[in-house]
């Protein structure tokens, strides 16, 4: 029999508790090695801290210290849990639970309540948008859809930080903290949420955690219960923790001390969901002898990623700031960060797409880099500038991989052809485990060569080709594995949710990119206004923001790319100005107060272009200043009177799916809804009018201009003129996707 060959994805699990040690470094091995009594580990972006606390887990687990069932380990998302339960599962040290808060309180929830309260656990809300949105009709306050989103948020943050409705207000006032609307109000509509919560007996995801709370405080004989379960803790992302969330964990310790945290204060970039990191800055004054350790040492980014790193948190100010990790980056040099001006967000985004066409032409995989933005709305442009250019992308917050209806067909047919065995004629030619794997998956649809374009069937063939690759690496680390062991394999990582790599482009948010990383980072529009966001006003805000864009640049290994443009759209006025986070760091800008970063250059695309100067963008019904992305759109506020013209909307629709199917790409990347809509309410009559829609920039006015402006005119559009020189056509289903995937959501920790 072969050995099997190391792989990343599949390690050989120790073989004793010494070997758990192997491979870490000096400060690694202290945190690894300190199982008594508090531990705190102060761990910057790429210095190891899963590794670090996994591997203590393991090493204690391994030894003897600990018994597994008696370890709980809670982090802030179920990618992360996921990813530490599949961690320690590879280092021998199964039966630990690895949860996030939510999951962790509960369950012992479900399991305390018909003793503590009787019956059967209320019904969980998972989207309290509806129940918000009742409980202020009732008071009679009007809130749009980013309105609604907004006082959503206050009451999150009002439970986490365990404030009552009538309390709301003064809260408000003492920690100065900017309302959406009027506190009052807010704290009406949040004490009618309440009641309307009550008489349906249901409860939300913070009451998940206040009624734990509650239960351990009025029950000691249920927290002494779980207080025996549970004997030894570790806290990953200790500075996102809420106040209500350190409530909890000190009910769950009692009186012990077995606690190990790990954080990093200038990481602290959920402060608007309740979270602070004061519980991780005052640990040492609560557990005077702790242990304390410094995780230092970068493997993640090059000298030039960390150069940049640290001048960025050089500059910051606050409590948070006087404590910064100075990182040391441990790889080889790398090139400079590259700075690039556009004049506008379109040429930004066929820019960056064309840098990304030269990475992948040059071999870094598509899984390899990501587009980060401020905001959700920012993706949409992205979208379509990577489909243009071909190439594959996955929106960061989209279904979960498990939960794809392509991966739950491949494992209901690689399940059925494991029980089938020699029986299922699909294996007859099959002689190993990738090829079993590949032949049932190609009765399903999967090809060895992608289909051209983008859109469903590409995401499909991805998540289908994630899965080959799996069994590809599973073989080689498994060797004389079986079809029954890839199964096996699968239903433990979906259960850990712990998903395979998608071959795409990953576009997210800033927020939605903490605790991951990739060769290439693209961080875009980076302006003043959006990086830091127009409503950081506030000194905390505004450093809060620059932690955001830490965050951002600590993403990247080797090649990091920082963007901004002057205008919003072509011909606009550049009156932007790049993001005050880069004075000092980018090449010629004035010193921001810090250390500069050197190297680098900023390049300026199109600078020769001539723009048309332009004002802001006003509401052409009521005259408002319009801000939302989508009213922008329409050039009116969504609640104004629409003149659309329905007839021709109807026609630009089934002329965009016509076109879509013909370019191979989904159909909001010839133009959205909103761009459709605003095109049959103006009834454009010259490319001038056309060009003025936003939406509608140079590239797609050359590529769709005489298309639209003839339906425009009534004429009907054949075959012949819809045919564009040197455009292929490509068979795929129509998928019109709705404005939903692109529009803004709340970026909370774990939701």
């Amino acid at each position: 029999m072969t050995a099997a060959t190391p792989s990343p994805l599949f390690p050989a699990v120790p073989d004793s508790p010494d070997a758990v040690l192997d491979g870490l470094d000096p400060e690694q091995r202290e945190v690894a090695t300190a199982l008594h009594g508090p531990v705190c580990v102060l761990a910057g972006a790429g210095t190891g801290k899963t590794r670090a606390i996994t591997h203590r887990i393991a090493y204690g687990v391994r030894a003897g210290v600990y018994q597994p069932a008696s370890v709980l380990a809670v982090t802030f998302t179920n990618r992360a849990a996921g990813e530490m339960r599949g961690r320690l599962r590879g280092l021998g040290a199964n039966g630990v639970q690895a949860r996030t808060f939510h999951s962790a309180a509960l369950r012992q929830l479900q399991f305390f309540w018909p003793k503590a309260v009787g019956g059967e656990l209320p019904r969980l809300v998972e989207r309290k948008v509806q129940l918000v949105a009742e409980a202020a009709a009732r008071c009679r306050v009007r809130l749009d859809r980013n309105e609604l989103r907004d006082v959503t948020a206050e009451i999150e943050w009002a439970k986490v930080t365990q404030t009552v409705p009538e309390d709301y207000p003064a809260a408000v006032a003492k920690s100065a903290r900017e309302a959406p609307r009027d506190a009052a109000e807010i704290g009406r509509i949040y004490g009618l949420y309440e009641q309307l919560k009550r008489d349906r007996a249901v409860i939300d995801f913070e009451d998940v955690l206040l009624l734990t709370v509650g239960i351990l405080e009025e029950r000691p004989d249920i927290a002494d219960t779980v207080r025996r379960q549970y004997r030894h803790f570790v806290v990953d992302e200790y500075q996102d923790v809420s106040p209500l969330q350190q409530r909890l964990l000190e009910l769950w310790l009692g009186d012990r001390d077995s606690i190990c945290v790990v954080g990093d204060a200038s990481q602290t970039i959920y402060s608007f969901a309740g979270a602070t990191p004061d519980h991780l800055l005052n640990f040492r004054t609560r557990h005077p002898h702790a242990t304390v350790v410094k995780l230092v040492r970068d493997y993640r980014s090059t000298p030039q990623v960390v150069h940049l790193a640290n001048g960025l948190l050089a500059q910051a100010r606050g409590r948070a700031a006087e404590h910064r990790l100075e990182l040391v980056s441990q790889r080889e040099v790398g090139p400079e960060p590259v700075y690039t001006e556009y004049a506008d967000e379109p040429a930004e985004a066929e820019g960056v797409a064309r840098r990304i066409r030269e990475l992948l032409d040059a071999g870094v995989p598509a899984s390899e880099i990501a587009v980060l933005y401020r905001v959700n709305a920012q993706s949409e442009i992205y979208e379509q500038a990577l489909a243009d250019a071909s190439v594959p992308y996955q929106l960061r917050g989209a279904e979960r991989f498990f939960e794809r209806p392509e991966v739950r067909e491949a494992g209901l047919a690689l399940r059925g052809a494991a029980r089938a065995g020699g029986n299922d004629t699909l294996l007859t030619d099959a002689v190993d485990l990738p090829s079993q794997v590949r032949a049932v998956l190609g009765g399903i649809g999967w090809t060895p060569d992608p289909p051209a374009g983008s859109g469903a069937v590409r995401d499909r063939w991805e998540s289908l080709a994630a899965l080959v690759r799996l069994a590809e690496e599973f073989a080689r680390a498994r060797s004389g594995a079986t079809l029954a062991d890839f199964v096996a394999e699968l239903d433990e990582r979906a259960n850990a949710q712990h998903a395979p790599t998608v071959e795409g482009v990953t576009l997210a948010s800033l927020h939605a990119a903490k605790g991951l990383e990739w060769d290439a980072v693209f961080l875009v529009g980076l302006t003043d206004g959006t990086v830091p966001i127009t409503y950081a006003r506030t000194d905390e805000q505004i450093e809060e923001e620059r932690r955001l864009l830490y965050v951002g640049v600590t993403r990247a290994r080797r090649h990091l790319s920082l963007s901004w443009a002057l205008s919003r759209s072509p011909g606009g006025r550049g009156g932007r100005r790049p993001s005050r986070f880069l004075e000092g760091l980018r090449p010629g800008s004035p010193t921001g107060g810090g250390r500069t970063g050197g190297g680098g250059g900023v390049e300026r695309a199109g600078a020769g272009r001539t723009r048309r100067r332009r004002g802001p963008v006003r509401c052409r019904v009521c005259g408002r200043t319009l801000t939302d992305p989508g009213e922008m759109k329409l050039m009116r506020c969504e609640g104004c009177p629409s003149d659309l013209d329905e007839e021709l909307y109807e026609r630009l629709r089934e002329w965009r799916s016509i076109r879509a199917r013909e370019l191979g790409q989904p159909a909001y990347c010839v133009f959205t809804d909103k761009t459709l809509m605003a095109i049959a309410e103006n009834l454009p009559d010259s490319e001038a009018e056309l060009a003025r829609i936003p939406g509608v920039g140079g590239r797609k006015l050359q590529r769709f201009g005489a298309d639209v402006l003839a339906l425009c005119a009534g004429e009907e559009i054949g075959a012949d003129d819809r045919a564009d020189a040197g455009e292929h056509t490509h068979e795929q289903a129509d998928e019109d996707v709705p404005e939903s995937v692109t529009e803004a959501v709340t970026n909370l920790p774990e939701k």
